[in-house]
């Protein structure tokens, strides 16, 4: 045996040491399978950035962390949110801790106690930070914020919510606008260390718009970077698609759209281009509806526009089908379609499958009390989506299943001052979407959590709706609950010493 096979079978025995032997087992061609199914294990860290709320002096903003319950996690870990600008100090202290001169941890803004326990915080006026938040351990798996900013008058006046969100490199926004009575931002947030790099591509009807500062914005580290559209380009148009991408690093983005007579609230993400869509929980007494889409392929798309109503899938009269050519944003009124009943729209090729994104705008109320909320193409609940600050009243949930019969799990948490949790199970069938009674707390005090559960059948979708009337004006806004995939598949390995051999 010479020298370099030796170093070899060194260096494996090393390895297989720092891995505890977790290598996958491979049996010979002629042998039976012997390949384990993935185990499904909590996730053990997760991180979150919400943007700074309002701009507004007159804004009050109320921010709530919840984690729902989970099996299997330890017993250890916390959910904490900071300040960007603090964060950046506590990461500076840290480094000049590190270095010999003393530092000063930041204090967090929110705290989690305990899972299963909603956590507020309220802040007033124009000037709050974005923040950055962390959870680890038991904390992590599911842990959701949201941020829910009531604004009395001016532009975007109403109520505005939105999910602080997990920090990624690519995010699609149709719905937005560059028009002379909207102001428009798209918030920028980076939680890391380092900074990041951020391009920014507007679409409207014609195509791509000519931007003037779209590329290589820099968003540094444990900061925060509000970009007004209509600064980025010259051209007005109703119906706009954001497209962020990030060159280096990664971000949270966000789009709060602001008009000046119909209110305004946030823009999340549409869900990763795909042939078919689900825009969930459209609100029943919605007086005007309008969809968004994009295709950012080079094909066109065709695609076939239902809504799924209490009773079954329906075809909007006059809006049958919506062609997006390749690159253009399209859009579509449809007016007051809901007609006093609760739907969400469904999305799907006509022909060939072309992936797009999309999103609605809606509209509740009349003439000078018109407010304003959007809803994005979103992913089912898959295993569990939990949706927080729920109020003993103007809460509603709108469950969907568009394609098949499904059965699900709903959880209402104990309250953020008092309360014990509830929990009831649905059938949503196939084709409809249902504005479930939701279980509420009993003794419920103060706002709480709504966790949905799949149990069985078919792909389910949902949204929760918060209106607040202030004034004579009712505000809402709309938060989609996509799948807080909090839990990881983890391979099954087994020690293989067959690696060693040749």
């Amino acid at each position: 045996m010479n020298r370099t096979t030796l170093s070899l079978i060194a260096g494996v025995t090393a390895l297989a040491a720092v891995t505890g032997f977790a290598a996958f087992t491979t049996p010979d061609a002629s042998g039976p399978n012997t390949a384990k199914a993935a185990a499904e294990l909590p996730v053990e860290r997760t991180s979150l950035v919400c943007p700074a709320p309002s701009i507004s002096d007159l804004a009050e903003t109320t921010y709530t962390s919840f984690t729902p319950v989970t099996k299997g996690t330890g017993s250890g870990g916390k959910a904490e949110l900071l300040a960007a600008a603090a964060q950046k100090a506590d990461a500076d202290g840290k480094k000049a801790d590190e270095d010999g001169k003393g530092g000063k941890a930041a204090k967090p803004v929110l705290e989690v106690k305990e899972p299963g326990e909603p956590v507020t915080g309220d802040v007033s006026g124009g000037d709050s930070p974005a923040l950055l938040g962390t959870a680890d351990g038991k904390f992590a798996p599911g842990w959701t914020v949201q941020e829910t900013t009531g604004v009395a008058v001016g532009s975007g006046r109403g109520l505005q919510g939105v999910n602080c969100t997990a920090p990624d490199t690519e995010f699609w926004f149709p719905g937005a606008s560059t028009a002379a009575d909207r102001t428009d931002y798209v918030h920028l947030t980076n939680p890391d260390d380092s900074a990041a790099v951020v391009d920014i591509e507007l679409y409207g009807k014609d195509g791509a718009l000519e931007t003037t500062v779209g590329d290589g914005i820099t968003v540094q580290p444990h900061s925060a970077e509000p970009i007004l559209l209509s600064t980025l380009t010259h051209a007005k148009q109703t119906n706009v698609t954001v497209h962020v991408s990030v060159r280096s690093g990664r971000v949270g983005a966000s789009v709060q759209a602001l008009d000046d007579r119909l209110g305004g609230d946030w823009l999340a993400t549409s869900t990763d281009p795909a042939g078919s869509l689900v825009l969930p929980g459209i609100p029943k007494d919605a007086t005007a509806v309008r969809l968004i889409a994009f295709t950012p392929g080079d094909a066109d798309a065709d695609l076939k526009v239902r809504l799924a109503s209490p009773s079954g899938l329906i075809t909007p009269a006059g809006s049958e089908t919506l062609h997006v050519k390749a690159g253009m944003t399209s859009a579509v009124d449809l007016g007051d379609v809901m007609r006093g009943e609760a739907g969400s729209l469904v999305l799907t090729p006509t022909d060939q499958s072309v992936p797009v994104v999309a999103a609605v705008r809606v509209i509740r109320g009349k003439g000078a009390k018109q407010e304003t909320a959007f809803i994005p193409a979103t992913r089912p609940v898959g295993t569990r989506a939990t949706v927080v600050d729920n109020r003993a009243k103007g809460t509603t949930l709108s469950l969907a299943a568009p394609f098949r019969t499904a059965e699900v799990k709903v959880t209402a948490s104990a309250g953020s001052a008092g309360g014990t949790a509830a929990s009831k199970t649905y059938t949503i069938k196939s084709g409809t979407t249902q504005d479930v009674e939701i279980p509420v707390p009993t003794g419920l005090k103060g706002t709480y959590a709504l966790t949905v559960e799949s149990v069985s059948g078919g792909p389910v979708y949902g949204a929760r709706t918060l209106a607040v009337t202030e004034d004579g004006v009712s505000g809402f806004t709309v938060q989609t609950l996509p799948d807080d995939r909090g839990m990881v598949a983890v391979p099954e390995a087994d020690e293989d010493l067959s690696v060693l051999q040749k």
